[in-house]
């Protein structure tokens, strides 16, 4: 059996220990990182969207980073977006910021009806450099 390495940013240790699961884990030479949210460093949501989406790549980029990897490292996506109809646009117009350059990691998108507070979370799977 393959050994887990979990990951943990800097400064958020107590959100994941409160919640019982790990940020990342390092398996295979991958990373699989848990969803992101646009979560405060006190765990609740951002308010307005562009800036929750903002605040989950941020938070993304951390565990990334705590990882040894970057956003160009990440060849899977899956996107959670509460009501994708209404928020789709804002989210889209802000993918740009962090997405990078072509080629572009593969991407799921999933329409939810609920998350915990939330109107988007992201979910990645990055290869170790």
């Amino acid at each position: 059996m393959t050994a887990r390495e979990a990951v943990f940013p800097s400064g958020r240790q107590a959100l994941y220990e409160r919640n019982r699961y790990s940020p990342a884990i390092k398996s295979n030479g991958f990373l699989f990182v848990s969803g992101q949210v646009g979560s405060r460093e006190d765990g609740s949501p951002e308010s307005d969207l562009k800036a929750q989406v903002r605040l989950a790549f941020n938070n993304l980029n951390a565990v990334l980073a705590a990882a040894g990897c970057t956003f160009g490292d990440v060849v899977d996506v899956t996107l959670f977006v509460v009501d994708p109809e209404s928020n789709l646009d804002a989210i889209w117009s802000i993918l740009p910021e962090y997405w990078g350059e072509a080629p572009y990691p593969t991407l799921t998108g999933i329409g939810v009806t609920w998350l915990y507070g939330f109107q988007f979370e992201i979910k990645v799977i990055a290869r170790l450099p």
